[in-house]
């Protein structure tokens, strides 16, 4: 797995040397585009919005827009320096919460921890405290030249490092437009809804989702690669136009019952039928007897 970090995580006089490796990866189908005419690709190129001319790679300095049409240029020098100097200090675990305080929002990437060199056994202590006491550290880390804030905690005996969003890059659940404050909901509307909820309940099995949209793009450029004709997948069915919540939460409701009234009822009709076909079938006729020649007396 490429190591693509390197450093240091400490807790109180607690320093271990780790790596990081990212934990999920894009598995986005990335498409090309092309000139229509001649089927090349396209090159993008970098034009002067000024004098209209290309401009090269060693021409190209970095600036922040503070106002309008005006720029503070930083040199690289400068962003160098002060990237090597927030990233050589240790990654400190600064708290200790529980991870059910955290709400998902905040969550952004994952990355797995491995030890580096001689820190196999600070890497256990602080794995073990982790379990032991059911809290996540959070931490500040300087990635990517973005200094961010993370979470560490265990996931199937690895250390993960979970970069989450600083609160002011969260934006307010007010703002949204046109979210209800207080709809008048029945107790008979709430009872269904909570029903359908149950009966759609199961426990989370991650294996069973997959990414139907990739699926279907990865088959279409087989197809068209290979010269095959193109199969159109069945269409879904679609809901019914209903308009009644309550009628709405009734359907579903029948669409999803237990899979075990079904098979009771499926059972009990078989049941049924192999009792109606051995009463109606006729018993074997008992054997004929065959007759027992008549013997003349003589004279």
């Amino acid at each position: 797995m490429h190591t693509m970090w390197k450093g240091s995580i400490s807790f109180g006089l607690v320093n271990i040397p780790i790596k990081l490796h990212t934990a999920t990866e894009d598995k986005d189908i990335k498409l090309r585009t092309l000139h229509n005419k001649c089927h090349a690709p396209i090159k993008y190129e970098k034009i002067c919005t000024s004098c209209e001319q290309e401009v090269k790679p060693e021409d190209i300095v970095k600036a922040y827009e503070y106002t309008k049409g005006k720029f503070v240029i930083l040199d690289q020098e400068d962003l160098e320096k002060l990237r090597k100097e927030n990233e050589d200090k240790a990654v400190e675990i600064i708290d200790f919460v529980k991870i059910e305080e955290i709400d998902p929002i905040y969550f952004d990437r994952s990355y797995y921890m491995s030890p580096n060199e001689g820190g196999g056994k600070a890497y256990s202590l602080l794995r073990k405290a982790l379990q032991e006491s059911q809290k996540v550290g959070i931490a500040k880390i300087i990635i990517r030249s973005k200094e961010q804030m993370a979470v560490i905690r265990v996931y199937e005996n690895t250390l993960v490092m979970e970069t989450i969003h600083f609160p002011d890059e969260v934006r307010r659940a007010g703002d949204v437009p046109n979210v209800p404050s207080d709809e008048k909901v029945t107790e008979k509307e709430l009872a269904t809804a909570i029903m359908l909820i149950d009966q759609l309940t199961s426990e989370f099995e991650p294996e069973k989702y997959t990414d139907e949209y990739r699926t279907a793009l990865l088959e279409l450029i087989e197809s068209k690669r290979t010269g095959q004709e193109t199969v159109m997948p069945v269409a879904k069915e679609t809901a019914s136009n209903v308009t009644d919540l309550m009628a709405a939460l009734q359907a579903s409701i029948d669409r999803t019952k237990p899979r075990k009234e079904t098979a009771v009822k499926k059972e009990t009709a078989v049941k049924k039928e192999t009792t109606e076909k051995s009463a109606t079938v006729k018993k074997p006729a008992a054997p004929r007897k065959k007759a027992v020649p008549k013997v003349k007396k003589e004279a």
